[in-house]
């Protein structure tokens, strides 16, 4: 049997497997937002787009009628309006039909978020971030800041981070035992995991100039790299959008090759599947990575990535090439391909698989198995309040798991909890398609 048919094989008995664990509730995870509007937008294209714009907006109104006006405001734009929605639009025209809309509209912005954001601090996240320990998933806690305009900002951001490595690194010893999550073949695994992006440690982070915001970022990355080596912490450095990527990326493989930090922290970076080039960048962290630089393996955790509407809309607006691949199968297909690459590195690096797509996940996992590798050398790792489902069920399965946590005010997540919203509406995702009863077979068909 070739290597091709004996993977796909054992994937689609992984997938069943995992199919079978999955809770009972799993097969409409839209549902579980709770919010029509989010169902509705799935299919509506216009919609969408008009009740995302009111999601980004909510955290700059001042008043339950500014809400209500708002959200009016952007209905207005859509063609066809859902039953629903035009009931609603109706009872605007008054001052208490608009406090009422404001109110609900809030009360569902905020609802939303709270399934997505486990908390505004660190502190208010523990509850959270302990209970999904004691269920056998382990947790990164991303903070929420997009890019600072100030050095003052920056300051803010940089000291959140330390705050954080050092206030979850001090509770987290009172954790019950975990020997799935604190331990792969290639020894320990911290308890404390922390991202961070670099965007929001530097106001100066420019393609045109990239070394002056290199130096500006690098006075704040290089401590925070200390306080996570000295508290046994690790510490992830997230890839945004693509204008930004190369100098973010030669940034952090330069301060990690640095003779301070070759035997710690424990530290990761980012590769985006859905960008063209995704295969010549992993080759080039790969390389480095083989090189020896560190005692402590590199961590590359393997995305879809977040940014699809973004790269898309500049790349048009400039008239440039666009770098993402336009088509969800030819994405899927890519990361598949880097999978397999990433899990052939071992044990050059530490390999996480990012995914809530069925089909990507089990590859990862029976791709692993072939290798020869134990399931302990490949961590999976999901969303908070979009993989949650999936996320027990490898738990269940003996995997190791880890849930992306997201901690920060409501404004500063807006720009994230959009683009989970975009994600988990996008009528060619898999949450849509298994959420639309597609069969089991459908959903494990290769891309």
């Amino acid at each position: 049997m070739s290597g091709t048919a004996e993977l796909e094989r054992e994937l689609v008995r992984v997938g069943r497997r995992l199919a079978a664990a999955f809770p009972s509730s799993s097969h409409q995870p839209l549902r579980a937002l709770d919010e029509r509007a989010m169902q509705m937008a799935s299919a509506d294209r216009e919609l969408r787009a008009a009740l995302f714009r009111f999601v980004d907006v909510v955290p700059a109104c001042r008043s339950l009628d500014d809400l209500a006006r708002h959200l009016v405001s952007y209905l207005e734009q859509v063609p066809e309006t859902p039953p629903p929605l035009a009931a609603a639009m109706r009872i605007s025209a008054t001052r208490a039909g608009r406090a009422a809309l404001g109110a609900a509209a809030a009360g569902g912005v905020r609802h939303l978020a709270h399934r997505f954001i486990v908390g505004e601090t660190p502190e208010a996240a523990l509850g959270t971030l302990s209970r999904l320990w004691e269920d056998g998933i382990g947790t990164s806690v991303d903070l929420l800041g997009e890019a600072t305009v100030t050095e003052a900002e920056a300051d803010r951001y940089a000291a959140r981070c330390a705050g954080a490595l050092q206030r979850l690194a001090a509770a987290t010893p009172g954790w019950p035992p975990r020997p799935v999550l604190e331990q792969d073949p290639h020894g320990p695994l911290p308890r404390t995991n922390v991202c961070v992006k670099v965007s929001a440690l530097t106001p100066l982070l420019r393609p045109d100039a990239p070394r002056r915001g290199q130096l500006d970022a690098a006075a704040r990355l290089r401590p925070l790299l200390r306080v996570a080596r000295d508290a046994g912490a690790h510490l992830h450095i997230d890839m945004e959008s693509l204008d930004t990527r190369e100098a973010v990326l030669e940034l952090v493989l330069g301060l990690l090759a640095e003779e301070e930090f070759g035997a710690g922290p424990s530290a990761g970076v980012v590769v985006q599947a859905y960008l063209r080039d995704s295969p010549a960048q992993l080759e080039r962290i790969l390389e480095w990575a083989r090189a020896g630089r560190r005692s402590t393996p590199l961590t590359v955790r393997l995305v879809k990535g977040a940014y699809w509407d973004h790269e898309l809309v500049q790349a048009r607006q400039h008239g440039w090439e666009v770098p993402v691949f336009e088509h969800r199968r030819d994405c899927d297909r890519n990361f598949e391909a880097l999978t397999r690459a990433l899990l052939a590195a071992f044990p050059d690096v530490r390999v996480a698989v990012a995914s809530h797509n069925l089909r990507s996940v089990a590859h990862a996992i029976a791709a692993n198995r072939l290798s020869g590798a134990p399931d302990s050398a490949l961590e999976l790792q999901v969303l908070r309040g979009l993989g949650d489902d999936l996320g027990r069920a490898l738990a269940s399965e003996g995997h190791r798991v880890r849930s992306y946590c997201p901690v920060g005010d409501m404004v500063s997540g807006m720009a994230y909890l959009v683009r989970r919203l975009l994600e988990n509406t996008s009528n060619d995702s898999f949450l849509f398609a298994r959420a639309h009863g597609a069969p089991l077979d459908e959903l494990l068909k290769a891309p």
